[in-house]
């Protein structure tokens, strides 16, 4: 990646809340599910929600080939891709002080349309590993024709920031003895009960990835 600049240096404001080892940001967002993007067409600013795949130092973004976005980022475009994990919501005895627990990704690069077929290829069984390990091998792999109908876009990470906040409550102390409950709401993504799909076969066996899938 390149240095750091204006752009990803950490706030003077809250200088720990910044982590620049590059494995916590690959955490991140192999955990995450959806990135935004943001990008300019003809001056006119844009952010899509879609999803990603991280393989190194590459973010792998997909969709149709008819897609307006996608047939722009292919020209080769400066972006901005960020991922957000909510952990907790942080209720003060202020609202003034009311947070969230979080950890985020904002990540610049310069988009690239993938035509190379292996690598193509690549980012397909990522992209389906990325949301569900074990369903590239179990699961119908898409034919030359869908693969045709698909548009992979390469985002090689130039630098990037990552912030979080880990931590409980901070009231001012003349709040400290107000009759208000106050503490920390922990969130994360569960999956619940599988719902099969009524079409086709009756009676699978759950797949044991599905069964313990966990993010």
């Amino acid at each position: 990646m390149k240095t750091k600049t204006s752009r990803t240096q950490g706030s003077r404001y809250y200088p720990k809340r910044y982590d620049a080892d590059p494995a916590t940001r690959d955490a991140i967002l192999d955990e995450g599910l959806v990135c935004h993007v943001a990008f300019n067409i003809d001056n006119q600013p844009f952010i899509i929600p879609t999803s990603y795949c991280r393989v190194d130092n590459t973010l792998y973004l997909h969709g149709s080939v008819g897609s307006h976005f996608f047939m722009q980022m292919a020209k080769g475009i400066p972006v901005c891709v960020t991922v957000t994990l909510v952990d907790g919501l942080v209720l003060a005895r202020s609202v003034f002080h009311h947070s969230m627990n979080y950890r985020s990704v904002v990540a610049f690069g310069k988009t690239r349309m993938v035509e190379d077929e292996q690598e193509r290829w690549l980012a397909a069984e990522k992209f389906a590993e990325h949301i569900m390990p074990g369903r590239w091998a179990d699961a119908r792999q898409p034919d030359k024709s869908e693969m045709k109908k698909t548009m992979f876009v390469a985002v090689e990470i130039e630098e990037a920031s990552v912030k979080f906040r880990a931590h409980g409550v901070m009231d001012d102390d003349e709040d400290l003895q107000l009759d208000v409950w106050a503490g920390v709401l922990p969130l994360r993504l569960s999956p619940l009960t599988p719902q099969p799909d009524e079409a086709g076969k009756s009676g699978l066996p759950l797949p044991e990835y599905v069964r313990e899938y966990r993010r």
